[in-house]
């Protein structure tokens, strides 16, 4: 929940609420922080809405690097809001200075900022203003790259990043809302209530129209979002991340048709893009959570975060997938490098064979039809294999992620249900499985580096993708020659079910990478 502004300042009334209710570390240092802390900023312009700067700059950051800018939920501060959610530690890996505004008790009885405010939201007044003055700040202190400016924020803060992102679009690359709401959701206490929970329903253009009317005349280039919510956050409730997803796919000239569907760690996420073929905002449902920021303690090289009231372990990190949504994650040491690979379509094909696997034959259906897998009409199995050049992964590179996407062609039945449950599972090989990287009859029963390593959900129309590659698979990518991937059925199916898929180019291996 969100607790409204205390008047002190300027309306004179007190609102009572919930959220966020965190212990407050103090403010002279970062926990967590390497090579560099934690600093307040006092000076910054005319500030009209009274809120505090702090800053956190890696020592020996070069001008012209990217700038974040991360807004904390209310009853927390910005220190309680820098390490704890992974940005520091990715300041200091990727390269980029961290901003963290902080709301005062003066203006706001929990320290949320005041997303429900008019006076707030506008461009060129109240809390806004500040917020871009401190921008400006950095601009001319560190010497922020003006094109790399991202925002973020948790629940208020959240609310008072889609503010940032309809107010400042000229200002802003990019934005991520955790467990927030659409610009101009509300402009009333009361109204601010209701858009919590249960939620205001307007179609996209309503949503989008907001965003325009904050900047008549504005065209764009709007900034990217991604937008991250707990299922189970009775908070702000899950609606309010379609109404967000609707207001910037709108915004953008884009649909609520997801162009990719596939999960992250285990979790739902969509990709929308615009007309161009440019992904412009992304959604994660986490399963299960409640209200508050995603982060997965640890070392290794997607995890982050300290676990604590509203940062809840899910085991994915946000801050990490955000800042590679926003494309910021090469900005320096330790740099993750990644391509998305086509299937190499002379070496695709199918092989079909009894149910013991006996009496294996290649398919002859792939120019017409596809690749299928499941049982044909002829009682027959199908496995699909598919081969990559990997080559162009690094020798001597840690691969920390790899999933397979591929394109529905046409299907009878649903093999994912015949027998209930069955999963539709992928085989890595370093290498090519049978004697050849062509297809063969061999192919169906070689051995495999690494079995089962992901799994692909059932659908029925455009492309899926895999979950992600277990440890076991990313140590069986090549990095010199050829993966190849063998799609098959976990169970053979009882009946005549079966689904063709799209090979060569139609099918992708994505590797990321760090040296």
């Amino acid at each position: 929940m969100l607790r409204m502004r205390t008047t002190v300042r300027r309306w004179g009334a007190t609102v009572a609420g919930a959220l966020l209710a965190v212990t407050t570390a103090g403010l002279s240092t970062a926990p967590g922080a390497q090579a560099a802390s934690l600093t307040e900023v006092t000076s910054f312009g005319s500030n009209p809405g009274n809120l505090k700067m702090f800053r956190y700059v890696p020592d020996g950051l070069p001008a012209g690097r990217p700038l974040v800018v991360a807004m904390h939920g209310c009853t927390q501060s910005a220190a309680a809001f820098d390490a704890e959610t992974g940005w520091t530690k990715w300041a200091d890996q990727w390269g980029f200075a961290l901003l963290l505004p902080q709301q005062q008790s003066l203006n706001n009885s929990s320290s949320c900022f005041n997303w429900f405010e008019t006076g707030d939201t506008a461009r060129g007044s109240g809390e806004a203003l500040s917020i871009k003055q401190m921008v400006d700040r950095m601009k001319t202190d560190v010497g922020s790259s003006a094109s790399q400016v991202y925002a973020t924020g948790l629940s208020a803060g959240g609310a008072m990043t889609t503010t940032m992102l309809a107010a400042y679009p000229d200002v802003f690359a990019g934005g991520a809302v955790v467990a927030g709401l659409p610009y101009r959701c509300a402009t009333t206490v009361a109204a601010a209530y209701s858009c919590m929970s249960p939620g205001t329903n307007l179609t996209a253009a309503q949503w989008g129209d907001k965003v325009r009317a904050a900047n008549p005349g504005y065209t764009g280039p709007w900034p990217k979002v991604s937008i991250w919510q707990g299922s189970s956050d009775t908070t702000v409730v899950p609606m309010n991340m379609t109404e967000v997803a609707e207001q910037w796919t709108n915004t953008h000239g884009a649909d609520m048709t997801a162009d990719v569907s596939d999960t992250v760690g285990g979790y739902p996420h969509k990709v929308y893009n615009n007309a161009s073929g440019t992904p412009v905002v992304e959604t994660f449902s986490i399963t299960g959570m409640q209200h508050g920021q995603p982060v997965d303690p640890g070392a290794g090289a997607q995890q982050c975060g300290t676990a604590g009231a509203y940062i809840l372990d899910v085991n994915l990190c946000a801050s990490y997938e955000i800042g590679k949504f926003w494309g910021i994650t090469d900005s320096g040491g330790g740099e993750e490098t990644s391509a998305t690979l086509p299937s190499v379509g002379a070496q695709d094909g199918y092989v079909k064979a009894d149910a013991s696997g006996g009496g294996a034959v290649v398919g002859t259906l792939e120019s017409t039809s596809g690749l299928a897998l499941g049982r044909g009409t002829d009682g027959l199995h199908n496995r699909s294999v598919l081969s990559f050049d990997t080559s162009t992964v690094p020798d001597g590179a840690t691969i920390i992620r790899a999933y397979v996407t591929v394109a529905y062609a046409s299907a009878s039945g649903n093999p994912w249900a015949s027998p209930a449950g069955n999963r539709l599972v992928a085989d890595v090989r370093n290498g090519c499985f049978g004697a050849a990287c062509t297809t063969a009859a061999d192919d169906w029963a070689a051995a495999a580096t690494a079995s089962d390593v992901a799994a692909i959900d059932r659908f029925t129309s455009g492309t899926k993708a895999s979950s992600d590659f277990s440890a076991a698979g990313l140590s069986a990518v090549s990095r010199t020659g050829t993966t190849q991937v063998r799609l098959r059925f976990e169970q053979n199916p009882t009946a005549t079910n079966y689904v063709f898929i799209k090979p060569a180019a139609e099918a992708t291996l994505h590797v990321e990478w760090t040296p």
